[in-house]
């Protein structure tokens, strides 16, 4: 995500963990643990690890 999105309906509809991080101010290790566990519904794409917009909103619903 080069820019800052203001608003959650700005966001891209795939984000990476990186962006995900700087959407909810955590780390690395913990932006992987929540998908690892499962909080954070994740697709992957070879290697990469992504996140949908949709995923995002039900996690901070859930929270």
């Amino acid at each position: 995500m080069k820019s800052k999105a203001k608003t959650m309906d700005e966001l891209p509809l795939i984000l990476t963990v990186e962006d995900v991080q700087d959407i909810l101010r955590i780390g690395r290790n913990t932006a992987y643990d929540l998908v690892r566990s499962g909080q954070l519904s994740s697709i992957r794409i070879g290697r990469q690890v992504r996140i949908t917009k949709e995923a995002l909103v039900r996690y901070l619903s859930a929270q």
